[in-house]
């Protein structure tokens, strides 16, 4: 039996380095109460005997890797919420834990200013589940959703309106138009949200494996089933499945989607025992289902049964004025990811950057600025720190800076620097020099408001001092 809920927010830190393990113990455990486990097997034995809020865990470690066990836990009723650790982080690996259920994640070495407030959001995010069975839209939006662009409110709109249905949803665009995210979104929205989001990348599967990984199998159903394997199916029960690039799947797949959708039952692969599952189907594509039904490659009557309701992400060059936001995120979080001092872009850059018609859209706009940022050589990018493809498109183009070194523009310089400064001092005169306050308008802890004034005090400039 799980224990009660202690009055202290409880965090299970899994890592196999002693050092990290007791770091993360002798910084926190004032504020939250801590247990440690030197592997993902002991903290499993944990989680099965103690109620924990969040779990702080390795990526790499010999044996399950922090991977495998964020599949696992993930799936569990009122599981908790999982932030994953590596010194190996990129926005693949970012990714891939979100997919896997994780909550968030950070590189090493972590700050502890910003795991912090990770976990006191998380926390956050936990007590709304609790009492209202749900997740807010502002935590969905914080963790990547970003446009404030007719097109974007416009979609944003029919995401919340589509989110309380059970209907399965179809979402369509180009690639890279950020259709997993939207997935997500809908489902934290949902009255699913406490329960697993699990996504399958069909066109990464050849037919008879993703016929496994969706409705599982029995052990000795083929050469190399060593053991039973629980299907997505499964592990969504009561949740959202999400079946990215369905227009991939085979005919045959096709017909057994079909059928589980219609019947809400399975049978593994191998198996005869018919196993009820409650999901609620989201698929999206880039392909035109339409038209591949009437080639005969797409089934029309799964088709209609996935098109209950529909929208279109638009692509980038549709939404052009949220690249300038989109392009701050993206350049702070290469910034931290690469340890590279950059802090904004010139206007000539931006301009340049705002003419191109990203024909890989958001996807290739973050491709973009990281390379920009890994090859910059000050703390502002330039004309010349643009990809050459990038300017030689733009070259021909009319109306565009054909001639980047020219270019004229008034948009403003995009510094993140000034940015964080006008914030600070914004929020610092509104709480009338109330630290605490002031931290809380910020989205951050008062430990990172305080060193953030130590570094430049000349932000509480002209702002009323703190009471005392």
């Amino acid at each position: 039996m799980i224990a009660m809920p202690s009055k202290q927010p409880v965090i299970l830190v899994i890592d196999d380095e002693r050092n990290t393990r007791e770091g993360l113990r002798d910084a926190f455990e004032d504020k939250y109460e801590i247990l440690l486990a030197d592997s993902a097997s002991a903290g499993l034995e944990i989680l099965r005997h103690r109620h924990v809020d969040i779990v702080l865990t390795d990526l790499r470690m010999p044996g399950m890797d922090g991977m495998a066990f964020t599949q696992e836990v993930s799936s569990w009723p009122e599981a908790p919420l999982i932030i994953m650790l590596t010194a190996y982080g990129s926005v693949q690996t970012a990714m891939a834990a979100m997919r896997a259920g994780a909550y968030d994640y950070l590189t090493k070495p972590v700050k502890l200013d910003d795991l912090e407030m990770m976990i006191d959001r998380g926390l956050a995010v936990l007590e709304e589940r609790r009492s209202s069975g749900g997740i807010s839209a502002t935590a969905t939006e914080n963790a990547g959703i970003i446009g404030s662009s007719p097109a974007m409110k416009a979609v944003l709109e029919e995401a919340h309106q589509v989110a309380d249905a059970r209907s399965t949803v179809l979402i369509t665009g180009e690639s890279g138009t950020g259709k997993e995210l939207f997935a997500h979104a809908i489902h934290a929205w949902s009255p699913r949200a406490a329960k697993p989001f699990v996504a399958v990348h069909c066109a990464a599967l050849n037919e008879n494996l993703l016929e496994s990984e969706l409705f599982g199998h029995e052990k000795g159903a083929y050469t190399g089933a060593n053991e039973r394997f629980i299907g997505r199916f499964e592990r969504a029960d009561h949740g959202t499945l999400f079946l990215d690039e369905i227009g991939e799947i085979s005919l045959a797949t096709q017909v057994k989607l079909l059928r589980v959708l219609e019947t809400r039952n399975l049978e593994r692969v191998g198996g005869s025992t018919t196993i009820p599952v409650d999901v609620r189907l989201i698929a999206a594509t880039n392909r035109d289902l339409p038209a591949m039904v009437r080639e005969g490659t797409f089934r029309e009557d799964l088709y209609y049964r996935l098109n209950v309701v529909n929208f279109r992400l638009p692509a980038l060059r549709e939404h052009r004025e949220d690249i300038p936001q989109l392009l701050e995120h993206f350049l702070k979080l290469a910034a931290e990811d690469n340890g590279k001092a950059v802090t904004g872009i010139t206007a000539d850059a931006m301009a340049v950057l705002n003419s191109y018609d990203w024909p890989g859209n958001i996807r290739e706009l973050r491709n973009c600025v990281e390379r920009m940022v890994v090859l910059a050589r000050g703390t502002l990018l330039t004309v010349s720190d643009i990809p050459r493809e990038i300017v030689d498109a733009l070259a021909g183009v009319p109306d565009t800076p054909a001639n980047p070194s020219s270019a004229t523009s008034t948009i403003p310089v995009l510094d993140i620097h000034e940015n964080e400064r006008t914030a600070i001092r914004h929020a610092l005169e509104q709480a009338r020099g109330n630290r605490t306050r002031a931290a809380e308008i910020l989205g951050i802890s008062r430990r990172t408001l305080q060193r953030k004034l130590k570094q430049d005090p000349s932000l509480e400039e002209g702002v009323p001092p703190e009471s005392p």
